[in-house]
């Protein structure tokens, strides 16, 4: 499995990637974010799925780019170049994969800015090469493994929120899928664009480079649950100790 999130803020953009691939009771570290950048443009991707179709779909892509790429001028443009070589891939694996029995998966995150681009965009692909747009309603996506991070980015991530506050929040979103899924850890990929400055800062994090602050994440909790009112609980809890009375 996997955790990515990317985060689309008016401030730019933050992206996360884990880098654990599991295969059978094999454990091996992998990247998962890929990174273009040129005088006026900068784009990541972040995958997820089948790491044989990322393979494939990734390096047709680079091709197009390669190719093709000083005429996207905006991100949608490079999106759909990339979901053109993922129906390609699509075309000519899905059948021998299916016959394997493995089904066709790759969840994209794209996200960047281009020459024509007003703002940085972020975008969420799905295996059948159809997106959808990332707004400011709800600046943030996770593939893979979303179900233990979601729902500290739920109360933290606005599209005004700075991107250090979006950074510790996304650590955290993962810390806590990385506590609860055995298939998704260390070490981690951070991406970070500044809004209109066409570069891209990436940094890798091992756990040893995290271990205290996912210390104190666990503290504070502890803390922040003992301070919670529990003149709520008090009925419930007095009933339960006169059944313990009356055995």
């Amino acid at each position: 499995m996997t955790y990515c999130v990317g985060m689309r803020l008016n401030a730019g953009l933050v992206a996360i990637a884990d880098t654990r691939i599991t295969s059978g009771n094999e454990t091996t570290t992998a990247k998962k974010i890929f990174l273009n950048v040129g005088e006026d443009h900068a784009l990541f991707l972040m995958t997820s799925g089948l790491r044989s179709v990322r393979d494939k779909a990734l390096t047709y892509f680079k091709e197009v780019l390669h190719d093709e790429g000083h005429h996207f001028d905006k991100m949608y443009k490079a999106v759909n170049a990339f979901g053109a070589q993922l129906r390609k891939v699509s075309r000519e694996d899905r059948e021998s994969l299916e016959e394997s029995g493995l089904a066709f998966n790759l969840h994209t995150i794209v996200g960047g800015q281009l020459r024509e681009d007003a703002e940085p965009q972020l975008f969420l692909l799905y295996p059948e090469g159809n997106w959808i747009e990332i707004g400011p309603g709800t600046p943030f996506v996770i593939i893979g493994n979303s179900g233990y991070g979601k729902p500290i980015l739920n109360r933290t991530i606005r599209y005004d929120t700075p991107i250090s506050t979006a950074l510790k929040a996304g650590f955290l979103s993962f810390d806590s899928t990385r506590v609860s899924a055995n298939d998704v850890g260390f070490p981690i990929d951070v991406v970070i664009y500044q809004r209109d400055s066409f570069q891209l800062v990436e940094k890798r994090y091992n756990e040893e480079d995290l271990k205290e602050v996912s210390s104190q994440w666990g503290a504070y909790l502890s803390e922040a649950l003992d301070r919670i009112p529990g003149e709520w609980m008090e009925e419930v809890l007095i009933k339960a100790e006169e059944c313990t009375k009356v055995l």
